[in-house]
C-alpha cells in the first residue's frame, strides 16, 4: 500500500537515501517489488529501446554473491586485507532485498549512447521513489565491484554495465538529511 503523502512533490522531497547497512526487514515481498519494479521502467526512454534490466538477487543467492565479490576483488587486488574482504562479504548481504540495475545500452540504434544512458539511470532513480512510497527505504551504491567486469558478467554482458547495487528494506534507525546544493547554484536562467 502506498504511503499517504500529502502529493506527489512530497513524496519526492521526503525521499532520502539509506545505508544498506542499516536496512532491516521487512523488505518488500514479491508483489511489492514487482510493483516497484513496474514504477522503475516506466521512466523516458528515447526510441523504445528499454536500454536497461533489473536483476533480482535473492536472499539464498546472497552468499553466492559474496563469494563472487571476494574472488573479483582479490583478483584485483592480491594485496587486500582481511577488512576489505570483509567488506565485501558484508556488502553482498546487506539489506532484506537486493537488485542488480544494469545498463543496458542498444548500440545498433541511431539514439546517442548518453541519452540510453540517462534513461537507465531515471529508472533507478524511479525505483527508488516507487520504494519509497511502499514505505521501504534504498540505497544506490557502485563502488570497485561496479565497474569490474568478472561482477558485470555474472548478471549481463558486454555491452551492458552495472549502473548499481539498489537495496532495499526498512530503516533501522531515522534517516539523516545530507547537505543539498543551495538552489541559486544550481539554478540560473538562460540570458541568451
Amino acid at each position: 500500500m502506498f504511503n499517504e503523502l500529502s502529493s506527489p512533490a512530497a513524496l519526492v522531497a521526503t525521499r532520502r537515501s539509506g545505508k544498506p547497512r542499516d536496512m532491516v526487514a521487512p523488505g518488500p515481498d514479491d508483489a511489492q517489488l514487482r510493483t516497484i519494479l513496474e514504477a522503475a521502467i516506466r521512466v523516458p526512454d528515447h526510441g523504445k529501446l528499454a536500454p536497461w534490466r533489473f536483476v533480482i538477487v535473492p536472499g539464498d543467492r546472497r552468499y553466492a554473491l559474496a563469494a563472487l565479490l571476494v574472488d573479483a576483488y582479490r583478483a584485483g587486488r592480491p594485496e587486500a586485507g582481511r577488512l576489505e574482504v570483509e567488506a565485501m562479504e558484508q556488502f553482498a548481504r546487506q539489506a532484506p532485498t537486493l537488485i542488480v540495475a544494469l545498463s543496458a545500452p542498444r548500440p545498433e540504434s541511431h539514439i546517442p549512447l548518453w541519452e540510453q544512458e540517462l534513461s537507465a539511470g531515471a529508472a533507478c532513480m524511479n525505483l527508488l521513489v516507487a520504494a519509497h512510497a511502499h514505505g521501504f527505504v534504498g540505497g544506490w551504491l557502485t563502488g570497485p565491484m561496479t565497474y569490474d567486469d568478472r561482477v558485470r558478467d555474472a548478471f549481463g554482458s558486454a555491452p551492458e554495465r552495472i549502473a548499481g547495487f539498489i537495496f532495499i528494506g526498512s530503516p533501522s534507525r531515522p534517516l539523516e538529511e545530507r547537505p543539498r546544493p543551495a538552489y541559486d547554484t544550481v539554478v540560473s536562467t538562460w540570458a541568451g
